[in-house]
């Protein structure tokens, strides 16, 4: 079984760097502003007809477009989701949605979290899924992509105020990244078997001689982006567990790579860009290295599972509970730590049934901030931020101002940073405090003891950075959750955007430093340990307590 993980692990990192580094190359070009080989012509034209001008913004500017943006999307999807009922494209006349469902599920794929209380296939007609929840899938991971782009061009420009241009970024993205792999990746799990369809669902009678119906719908499309965009919300309740949505071990090994891929190749384009790859390969080394260890410790939990079913007189205490029989146990332990790595969300098994230790690993991933390859654009620039906080406890510890690719890390870097840093464990910690604390918190709780702790946590937790995955015990589809976690979700993206932001419209108009000989080496091994030391340091001091109140205490009481 080790040897099988091992081997699983090896080919899963090898075809994702693979992948990765030629679209790294992409990117970096759209970084630079320049659009891709043939398409400067057809640009022009798209800004024209679009009325886009295509000067470059400075930060505040860059700001207030891409809240603009998601702000409009917003109260769009809102309103789509309220009126489902009266709109076309609704075969199976499906009633609008509840205020605070429809606000909290809105919110929810704006933000990329994709948080889903509701059954996708009994609850969104195919206009939501596809004019509503597929759309936004695009366009919130387009937003973190073009906050990134500013970021990397905050460091690798000097002595300017300009940051790129919110629109052209917006676009560019959509149209050349996001769009042409999502249609390669849909055709692909077409030909595997998902379906893509605005059939209404079908009757059949199954072996049983019960009459049941087959829920249909355009899910390879809306699955491609889910995957892709590190959105995760699936168009069935089981998400990519159902069949449909995930048919085979060929579709779960794409389905993995396309939540990797492009945080990975993001890492390849910073490091272009700033004109050292040596950087970027050290934050993917970083991610890489702590990505590594977590599924280790997943594999092991779960193929250890629960050593006192032997006693009972079972045949293996491996845990395959709420795991499917076509995945298995190491391909279910490596999809979890994926997308809990990823801000992603999506599962093919259920976390909720995972040993305790199993279970802490994908929450504790998403509690450092999903900052271990991440969510498109928003992985990286959390990484970054971890990395200005490296550079400056280095600088502390050696008597040196800090600095890092050159721009001197001053304190309005540093207080931007400690708020960006502190917005996520905030909101984990108060949101699970006040629903333990509540009557309407605590109704929700299927499960008593650490277990129904962890539940709650799970939820805030994912929630807060902007995940979407569950721990199925927790009975979420209340106005209490419904309005806690939309709250979390929206603060938990854009309360950590615009100090990125105001760090980005810092740097870009300071002077790049030549290195010295004192100068910190931010590419090597040791600074690669020192990030991983923070990362791990802040996520220890922040969560081990809420920890040991529930997943610790759980495998400790099975001891």
């Amino acid at each position: 079984m080790a040897a099988q993980g091992f081997l699983l692990i090896a080919t899963f990192i090898l075809l994702l760097m693979i992948l990765a580094r030629p679209l790294g190359t992409a990117l970096a070009t759209m970084i630079n502003d320049m659009p891709l080989p043939g398409l400067a012509r057809i640009e022009r034209g798209l800004w024209q007809a679009a009325g886009i001008r295509s000067q470059e913004m400075n930060w505040l500017q860059y700001l207030v477009a891409i809240l603009l943006f998601n702000a409009l999307g917003l109260a769009a999807l809102f309103a789509l989701l309220m009126f489902q009922g009266s709109l076309p494209l609704n075969p199976q006349h499906l009633p609008g949605l509840s205020w605070d469902l429809a606000l909290n599920t809105a919110v929810s794929f704006v933000s990329n979290t994709n948080w889903q209380a509701y059954a996708g296939e009994a609850t969104m007609s195919s206009l939501s899924q596809m004019a509503g929840l597929a759309v936004q899938n695009f366009l919130s991971a387009a937003t973190g992509i073009a906050v990134i782009f500013a970021l990397t061009r905050a460091y690798a420009r000097q002595k300017v105020t300009a940051l790129g241009n919110a629109w052209v970024d917006l676009t560019r993205i959509t149209l050349w990244v996001l769009l042409p792999i999502s249609l390669l990746i849909a055709l692909f799990f077409i030909q595997q078997g998902v379906p893509q369809s605005l059939s209404p669902n079908q009757e059949f009678t199954s072996l049983e001689g019960v009459r049941q119906l087959l829920p249909l719908g355009p899910v390879a499309s809306q699955e491609a982006i889910k995957m892709l965009g590190t959105n995760g919300g699936g168009f069935f309740n089981a998400n990519s567990a159902h069949p449909f949505e995930n048919p085979t071990a060929l579709t779960n090994l794409v389905q993995m790579l396309a939540i990797f891929l492009i945080p990975a190749a993001l890492c390849f384009a910073f490091g272009e860009a700033v004109g050292d790859r040596r950087q970027g390969r050290a934050i993917l080394w970083a991610m890489t290295l702590i990505f590594i260890v977590c599924v280790a410790v997943v594999m092991w939990a779960e193929t250890r599972g629960n050593l006192h079913l032997l006693s009972l007189g079972a045949d293996s205490s491996s845990n395959m509970e709420g795991k499917e029989s076509r995945f298995g146990i190491l391909a279910s332990s490596l999809f979890a730590v994926v997308t809990t790595a990823a801000s992603c969300g999506a599962v093919n098994a259920m976390h909720d049934s995972f040993t305790a230790l199993g279970g802490m690993v994908p929450m504790w991933l998403m509690q450092i901030g999903e900052v271990v390859f991440g969510g498109v654009g928003s992985g990286l620039y959390g990484m970054l931020l971890f990395v200005m906080l490296a550079v400056f406890i280095a600088g502390l510890m050696i008597g040196r101002t800090p600095e890092y690719l050159g721009k001197k890390i001053d304190v309005r870097e540093m207080k931007m940073i400690a708020l960006a840093i502190l917005v996520t464990p905030t909101l984990v910690l108060l949101g699970t405090a006040l629903a333990m604390l509540t009557e309407a918190g605590r109704a929700g709780m299927f499960n008593p003891g650490p277990h129904g702790f962890s539940e709650v946590l799970y939820a805030v937790t994912s929630a807060a950075n902007n995940n979407g995955s569950a721990f199925g015990g927790l009975s979420a589809a209340t106005p209490f959750w419904n309005l806690l976690l939309a709250f979390c979700m929206l603060v938990g993206r854009f309360a950590v955007i615009i100090p990125v932001m105001a760090i980005a419209g810092s740097l870009v108009t300071k002077k790049i430093q030549p290195a010295g000989s004192g100068t910190l080496a931010t590419h090597d091994a040791l600074f690669i340990g020192l990030l991983i030391g923070t990362v791990l340091l802040v996520g220890a001091l922040t969560f081990i307590p809420a920890l040991a109140l529930g997943p610790l205490a759980e495998h400790f009481s099975l001891l």
